[in-house]
């Protein structure tokens, strides 16, 4: 691992228990909290003034750790404090918190067309009523439904006029669903409005930050400029995205093509797209003399170009923080100073988060900063594990380090987010290293010079070729047998065991360290067991899910990996993909079977036939338009009652038929039967659970 004096590295030191406090207000709420929270600090910074003044008086001399134990408690409740006073929710001006009729809104995103919607954040200024307006605060998310005359006519820094009709963002319905709640709240965003057209009353254009809009309006005709010389959609896609980073017209292919392959760093904007502007200015500025005026002259057009690049590219936090550790080690050199890598990373990481402290909380940022981080720790262990002498070999093993550091220390992020690791990825950077300098430099190219016949030609062929080439190995790489590893879901916890496993594993090899080892092998265990009585829990499960969905019923008998699915969705479907495949693979269910609601079936756990299901020891009975009045001659027990399709069945009909514990409706039951069954239920007792719209249903089975 990479040595370093504590001295060479004060910001990482002061980083890490700042971080701890944005982690912790991040994850805890503390509104109740914040004034005691807010004391707390100013009696550490008391403290610690008094403790620095009164040094020699008080002999802290002595108690040399003091001194750091208060500074770390303080920039912790620096921490938390700072990221509590960011949230919106906070502010007494939040539009949340006053009733109005129609807000005044302005546009701080590009808008994006998903289907017949455009979608955009929007900063509330005004809330507006039959008696005043008040100014007010907060941001909120807006889909606005659009035909083909209305899809252009939002634009970034519009001025609205919106009914106030916002409602919070729901939280996942089903279990290990996308949490949608949570990603927005990240943004500092609570509510969202849907609209139509009609409904939303554009004031005024061109309110927003003037850079940013010369910088979108820009990028779009660079879009255009690509997409008159690309004719393949994919590969305009792809050097939108690369060049660009520009999304918009990703087909979800092309990306799962470069996530299970280990690449999809490539098709975010970040440190490599960064280095390599730099390398071409720094190629471009070589005329210029090194003494110091040469030096600063071409650290200011470096530093100038690459925010400005930066800024094109739509200012994710990979790039931000590229941007940032460049633009400083710039200006070190400039001046010849040395720099601590970790020191740099540490300076760039406290910049953008005190700018927005809620980047914590963004998985880009995370897995941005942790890559630079092993690859600054590890890298260096890892290239001496094998002494090549050939130097092209060289070279490629040098990659391989490279891509090997990253990879280890972000598996458990990754894994946590989307829990698959790629097998080949070794392989797979090595492979884009020269088709994406081709596809970066081709395209900055043609993007920079005026339309020249042959040339322009010729350059836009090259970039649309070598990404369809690059398209085409990816893919292959993708399929190729056992080409990623998925369904791999790790709890918080066991992510922290991993990397306490890693950094004492690398600690062992790089100082020889027999406390590391120890420490190594108590974790490992630990992880081990944690896995293993996962993996005992997930075997010995039998329950039933009653999904949450508005337009179909679904329910998964489970039997440890084994489950029949009641449903008419199929696996192709959006629904299926987004609210009941992710639940199976956080269960490890391997074997699922899939029945229609009219279909039977029969195995060692489940049977059914007609409207009647026997799961073990549980019984339960479907209710739809086609279930018959009579279905059984006599009364009988049943645990569920399951209603879908809006039958004309009331409740106190079915209880004279069955006795049951539960009446289960779905989001397939129109509002008025809902209603009706559940006023019924109020009146007799029975118990109730309504699915549209409210969480779904998990319940164990009786053995």
């Amino acid at each position: 691992m990479t040595a370093f004096n504590k001295q060479e590295v004060p910001l990482l030191l002061l980083l890490l228990p700042f971080l701890a406090g944005l982690a912790t207000g991040a994850i805890i709420t503390c509104n109740g909290f914040i004034v005691w929270l807010n004391t707390i600090f100013y009696v550490l910074l008391a403290a610690f003034v008094v403790l620095n003044v009164a040094y020699r008086k008080l002999n802290i001399y002595r108690m040399r750790w003091l001194g750091g134990a208060i500074a770390g408690l303080l920039l912790f409740f620096a921490g938390l404090c700072y990221i509590n006073a960011g949230n919106e929710l906070n502010v007494a001006g939040h539009f949340s918190k006053l009733k109005s009729g129609y807000l005044v809104v302005r546009i701080n995103s590009e808008p994006k067309l998903s289907g017949s919607a455009a979608r955009f954040t929007a900063i509330a200024e005004q809330a507006k009523d039959s008696a005043a307006v008040k100014p007010v605060t907060g941001r909120l998310m807006i889909s606005v439904r659009v035909d083909s005359a209305s899809k252009n006519s939002f634009n970034y820094g519009d001025e609205l006029l919106i009914p106030a009709s916002y409602t919070p963002v729901e939280p996942p319905l089903n279990p290990a669903g996308f949490n949608y709640r949570a990603y927005l709240a990240h943004q500092n965003i609570y509510h969202q409005a849907y609209l139509s057209a009609g409904q939303v009353k554009v004031i005024r254009h061109d309110m927003g930050n003037t850079a940013v809009a010369i910088a979108l309006k820009l990028r779009k005709h660079l879009v255009e400029k690509l997409s008159a010389g690309i004719r393949d959609t994919d590969a305009l896609a792809v050097a939108s995205t690369i060049i660009l980073g520009y999304r918009a017209d990703l087909r979800k292919e092309v990306q799962e093509a470069y996530s299970k392959t280990g690449t999809m760093h490539l098709l975010s904007v970040s440190g490599m797209h960064v280095g390599l502007i730099y390398l071409l200015i720094s190629f471009l500025l070589a005329f210029l003399p090194p003494q110091k005026h040469g030096r600063l002259i071409k650290a200011v057009l470096s530093i100038t170009v690459i925010w400005c690049y930066a800024l094109i590219t739509g200012f994710s936090p990979a790039v931000c923080r590229a941007s940032l550790m460049l633009s400083l080690f710039i200006v070190g050199f400039a001046f010849n100073r040395h720099i601590n890598k970790l020191n740099l990373l540490a300076a760039s990481a406290f910049i953008l988060l005190l700018y927005d402290p809620f980047l914590i909380t963004d998985a880009g940022f995370q897995l941005s900063y942790l890559a630079v981080s092993g690859i600054i720790i590890l890298q260096p262990v890892i290239y001496k594990w094998i002494n090549v002498k050939n130097r092209i070999a060289r070279e490629v093993w040098m990659v391989c380090s490279v891509s090997l550091s990253a990879q280890l220390i972000l598996f458990p992020v990754s894994a946590f987010y989307f829990h698959d690791l790629p097998v080949y990825f070794l392989a797979s950077n090595v492979f884009i290293i020269i088709p994406s300098l081709v596809v970066m430099y081709a395209g900055i190219a043609y993007l920079a010079l005026p339309q020249i016949p042959v040339l322009s030609t010729s350059l836009a062929w090259v970039v649309e070729k070598t990404i369809l080439l690059m398209n085409r190995v990816l893919s292959a790489i993708e399929h190729a047998p056992l080409g990623s590893i998925n369904k791999i879901w790790l709890s918080p916890a066991e992510s922290v065991l991993f990397y306490g496993v890693l950094f004492s594993a690398f600690y062992v090899i790089a100082r020889k360290s027999k406390n590391a080892l120890k420490w190594c092998f108590v974790l490992l265990i630990l992880m081990a067991v944690s896995l293993s009585m996962k993996r005992y829990r997930a075997m010995d499960t039998q329950n039933i899910t009653f999904f949450s969905l508005r337009k179909n019923p679904a329910i998964l008998f489970r039997n440890g990996e084994q489950a029949v699915l009641i449903s008419d969705l199929l696996p192709g479907d959006k629904d299926y993909q987004y609210s009941i495949q992710p639940y199976l693979d956080s269960c490890k269910i391997t074997d699922v079977k899939r029945i229609g609601a009219n279909k039977d079936t029969l195995c060692s756990y489940i049977a059914k036939k007609q409207n009647l299901v026997q799961f073990n020891n549980t019984r339960m009975l479907i209710i739809d338009k086609a279930a018959p009045d009579n279905l059984f001659a006599g009364k009988i027990n049943l645990d569920y009652i399951y209603v879908t399709g809006s039958p004309q069945t009331g409740l106190i009909q079915l209880k004279q038929k069955y006795n049951f514990k539960m009446l289960i409706v779905d989001g397939n039951n129109s509002n008025k039967v809902i209603n009706r069954l559940q006023t019924e239920s109020l009146s007799t007792k029975t118990d109730f659970k309504n699915l549209k719209r409210n969480n779904s249903l998990i319940v164990v089975s009786n053995l």
